[in-house]
């Protein structure tokens, strides 16, 4: 006699009513794991934020109780010629670093995009000051332009001492040596977004540009430009969000010296928060340096956007 065996169902059922409390727990389970990550960005930067612009509209010295004084600390900021004077020190790195940054970056990354055989390693040895502390190049720079240092030694022996200079004394070329410093740690950056970006243009297309008649620079603006025009965007938008906030470099280098000729507006916050104990004014001011930072984003995403779907 043949048996037959029917498969019993009550397990596939089982299964499946288990397999419902677990998708469901997937599903929103993700939320949780998030909860930890979220509650720091919440504290670290909007709470804190709140807190500083609620701090801004007081005479708040760090210490004892404190008086609401109004908008007074932000029209001091029109009158205080300190802070004026570090916003044109401030436009002056960002607008320089992120030409030169983005520009030399570039030009790095088409070099360095096929074809040459030790790519690999220029581009290792390249990037290799964006991992290193800033603080660290600050100083190794600082012995470099010192008055005794290797610039104006090898000027010396060159027979050029009408160009050696108190570098960093200096309230002309002080600000330049922090450029120097800013753009030679940033490139390598920049050149690895780029790369990142010329690694997507199909060397097909290139090859089709040429074939139609069209020169080097013809297919650098009608071929690779729009096809990396993501890379740009990222590479030109965290590039004048760096220049923008430079602080490192200055208080290793210069303190904001010599007479203020390289202060920023970051290392006025600390200075008038930190040392002068004018946490309500101090406050004020990185408020205005918040806003100024979004504002030069948004035009720069503005400016770099895609234009590709705009006339479709």
């Amino acid at each position: 006699m043949a048996a037959t065996c029917d498969p019993d169902p009550s397990p596939g059922r089982k299964s499946g009513a288990r397999s419902a409390v677990p998708n469901k727990l997937v599903k929103h389970g993700y939320w949780w794991w998030s909860l930890p990550a979220l509650a720091a960005i919440l504290a670290i930067h909007y709470i804190a934020t709140g807190v500083g612009f609620m701090y801004s509209f007081t005479d708040y010295e760090g210490i004892g109780e404190f008086n609401w004084v109004g908008f007074d600390n932000y029209t001091k900021i029109l009158d205080d010629t300190e802070v004026t004077s570090s916003i044109g020190n401030t436009f002056f790195i960002a607008i320089f670093s992120f030409v030169l940054t983005n520009v030399i970056g570039l030009l790095l990354a088409l070099a360095l995009n096929r074809g040459l055989k030790t790519r690999y390693l220029l581009r290792t040895l390249l990037f290799l000051p964006v991992i290193l502390s800033t603080i660290a190049v600050s100083y190794i720079f600082r012995f470099i332009f010192y008055i005794e240092g290797p610039i104006n030694s090898f000027l010396a022996a060159v027979g050029l001492q009408d160009l050696q200079r108190t570098w960093l004394a200096d309230d002309k070329w002080s600000i330049w040596v922090i450029l120097i410093v800013v753009v030679w740690q940033n490139i390598g950056f920049a050149m690895v977004i780029y790369l990142a970006g010329l690694a997507t243009v199909p060397q097909e297309l290139e090859e089709a540009a040429a074939i139609d008649g069209a020169g080097v620079w013809r297919r650098f603006t009608s071929v690779t430009v729009p096809m990396i025009q993501p890379a740009i965007a990222v590479s030109t938008t965290l590039s004048i969000i760096q220049g923008m906030k430079i602080f490192d470099q200055v208080i290793a280098m210069t303190g904001g010296g010599p007479f203020g000729a390289t202060e920023t507006l970051s290392t006025q916050i600390y200075h008038k928060t930190f040392e002068y104990m004018q946490y309500g004014y101090g406050s004020s001011i990185s408020m205005v340096f918040t806003v100024v930072i979004l504002i030069m984003a948004l035009i720069q995403s503005w400016l770099t956007r895609d234009r590709s779907g705009v006339n479709k």
